[in-house]
C-alpha cells in the first residue's frame, strides 16, 4: 500500500471540510465588502459621495480612483492575517 492509496481518516476529512468551510465564510465576508466599495462607492453612489471632499477631491472620484485600491489592499492583509490564524487553528501553519 503506497502513501497515495492510504485512506484518509474520518477526522482528517472532517477537519478538511471545516477548514474550507471557514475559508469560504471569510471569502464570503470580504468579497461583498470589496464589491460595495469598488462598485457601490466608485460607480453607484459616486454622485452622492461627490458632495463630500477628501484632500480637495470629490469623495466619489477619490473612491473610484484610489479608495477602492486602498480597501482592496487592506482586504488582502485582513485575508492573510485571518488565514494565518485559521492555519494555526487547524495545525497547518509553517513553523520555521
Amino acid at each position: 500500500m503506497t502513501v497515495s492509496d492510504k485512506p484518509e481518516s474520518t477526522l482528517e476529512v472532517r477537519d478538511g471540510r471545516a477548514y474550507w468551510h471557514h475559508n469560504l465564510i471569510l471569502i464570503g465576508t470580504l468579497l461583498p465588502i470589496w464589491f460595495a466599495v469598488s462598485f457601490g462607492c466608485g460607480i453607484l453612489l459616486v454622485d452622492w459621495l461627490n458632495q463630500f471632499r477628501l484632500g480637495g477631491y470629490k469623495l466619489g472620484f477619490w473612491f473610484a480612483q484610489q479608495g477602492a485600491i486602498y480597501v482592496f489592499v487592506l482586504l488582502i492583509f485582513i485575508y492573510t492575517w485571518r488565514m494565518a490564524v485559521l492555519d494555526r487553528k487547524f495545525g497547518l501553519d509553517e513553523e520555521d
